[in-house]
C-alpha cells in the first residue's frame, strides 16, 4: 500500500509537455465528436454550435480581461451572435457590417457608465468582438455552402495535425525553443513536425476532397501551420500579460475553452480564404 500512491501520483502527473495527456485526448475526441455530428446529422447545426463556443468564450475572456478593462458583456454577447446570424443569412459583408455595428452598440451602452476609463473598456470590447466572433464567423463562412462539412473537416483536421505534429516531435525531440520569451514548450523541431503534418494534411485534403493540385494543398497545409503557430503564441503572450496559466478550467487537459480556439480562430480566417480562392463554390 505504501507504494501504491507515489504510482497514483505518477499516473496523473502531466506529460513531459505539461498536459495532463489522457484528459487532454478524452477532451479533445469528444469535442471531436461534437463536431462531427453536427456536420454530418444537421449541418447547420454547426452554426449553433459556433454560437455557443462564442458566447461562453466571451464570458471566459471578458473574466480574464477583468484587470485590464471592463468589458460590456451583454452587448458583446448579443452582437456576436448576431455577427455569427449575419455571415450566415449575407455571407462576408454581414459579417463585417454586423462587427461594425457592434462595436457602435458597445460604443453606446458604456456611455451610461461615465468617462472614466471609457478608452479602456471600450479596446477591452472591441478585442473581444475582434478576437471570438469576428473569426468565428468565418468558421459560419466555411460550412454554409453545400460543401460545408468537408471545408470544416478540412479547416480543422489540418489545425489538428498541426497541434498534434508539434506536440509529438516537440516531446520527443524538441531541444531549440522556437520563442523563449512568449512560450518555453514551443521548439523549432516541434515547429517541423507541424510542417510535416499540415503540409500532409493539405495535400490529401486538397488533392482527394476538392480535386485540386498539389501545390494548392501544400500552401493551404503551410499557411494553416503558421497561422495557427502565431495565433498559439499570440494567446501565450496574452496570458503572459495578464499572468493567468489557462483562460478557465472548463476542459480538463487543455485549460479554458479560448485555450482550445486559439489555434482555431485565426485558422478560419485563413481557411475561409484559400478554400474560396482554391476550390470556390
Amino acid at each position: 500500500m505504501a507504494d501504491s500512491a507515489p504510482a497514483e501520483q505518477a499516473s496523473a502527473a502531466p506529460s513531459r509537455a505539461g498536459r495532463n495527456l489522457p484528459a487532454a485526448i478524452g477532451v479533445g475526441l469528444g469535442l471531436g465528436a461534437i463536431i462531427v455530428a453536427s456536420l454530418f446529422a444537421y449541418r447547420p447545426s454547426f452554426a449553433f454550435v459556433v454560437g455557443i463556443a462564442v458566447v461562453y468564450g466571451c464570458w471566459e475572456l471578458s473574466r480574464a480581461l477583468s484587470g485590464r478593462g471592463r468589458v460590456s458583456l451583454a452587448p458583446v454577447v448579443v452582437g456576436g451572435v448576431v455577427m455569427l446570424v449575419a455571415a450566415w443569412l449575407r455571407g462576408p459583408n454581414g459579417l463585417v457590417v454586423a462587427m461594425l455595428l457592434s462595436v457602435a452598440g458597445v460604443a453606446i451602452w458604456r456611455l451610461g457608465d461615465g468617462a472614466e476609463h471609457y478608452g479602456r473598456d471600450l479596446a477591452a470590447s472591441g478585442f473581444v468582438l475582434l478576437y471570438l466572433p469576428l473569426l468565428a464567423g468565418f468558421a459560419v463562412l466555411l460550412v454554409h455552402p453545400s460543401d460545408g462539412a468537408a471545408r470544416i473537416l478540412a479547416f480543422i483536421a489540418t489545425v489538428v495535425c498541426s497541434d498534434t505534429g508539434g506536440y509529438a516531435t516537440g516531446v520527443l525531440f524538441g531541444r531549440h525553443p522556437l520563442a523563449p520569451i512568449v512560450s518555453k514548450a514551443k521548439t523549432w523541431e516541434g515547429f517541423a513536425g507541424s510542417v510535416l503534418f499540415c503540409g500532409t494534411a493539405g495535400v490529401l485534403f486538397l488533392t482527394l476532397v476538392f480535386h485540386r493540385l498539389w501545390w494548392q494543398g501544400l500552401l493551404f497545409g503551410l499557411a494553416i501551420c503558421v497561422t495557427a503557430t502565431i495565433g498559439d503564441l499570440g494567446e501565450s503572450l496574452v496570458k503572459r500579460d495578464l499572468g493567468v496559466k489557462d483562460m478557465g478550467t472548463v476542459l480538463p487537459g487543455h485549460g479554458g475553452l479560448m485555450d482550445r480556439l486559439d489555434s482555431l480562430l485565426p485558422c478560419a480566417a485563413v481557411a475561409y480564404l484559400l478554400l474560396s480562392a482554391f476550390a470556390p463554390v
